[in-house]
């Protein structure tokens, strides 16, 4: 079982998590890289606290004394608008500072958001692709389905 915690951006902190937790069940987007038949359990959800991203500190360390062994930071940091400018930041501490693993990605980038910011420059500007290419390259079927 592989046990796992979810942080998403501050502006969406009354989120349900229904993309992502729908997301760990179909294994797509950033869930797309555990096997279908591991269990995995989510034992902290819980938002960055705002910009800057004050719960980034300590967050972690409560999803971790919960067994947490990998962090997926949500979707919506990369492609709420704008993009997280920390997301890169936020990955370096809690891998660093609480030696865990940190994807960044949970549910599928919904295929209207995924063309609209594909035209603009700061996604290429911000390299997102470098640091959730896993995300953009998800069948476009199944973004459409998490519009």
């Amino acid at each position: 079982m592989k046990k796992i915690g979810i942080i998403i951006c501050g502006r969406y902190q009354s989120c349900g998590g229904g993309k992502c937790l729908r997301a760990v069940e179909e294994r797509v987007g950033g869930f797309s890289i555990y096997p279908k038949d591991e269990e995995i359990k989510v034992v902290g959800y819980s938002y960055c606290g705002g910009c800057p991203g004050g719960n980034i500190e300590y967050v972690p360390e409560e999803m971790k004394k919960n067994g947490a062994e990998v962090i997926h930071l949500a979707t919506g940091l990369v492609v709420g608008y704008p993009p997280c400018p920390r997301i890169r930041q936020f990955k370096e501490f809690i891998e660093n500072h609480y030696n865990l693993k940190v994807v960044i990605g949970t549910h599928p980038i919904p295929l209207k958001y995924f063309e609209a910011h594909s035209k603009l420059s700061h996604w290429n500007n911000m390299r997102m692709e470098d640091i959730a290419g896993h995300l953009m390259k998800e069948d476009k079927e199944i973004m459409k389905a998490y519009n």
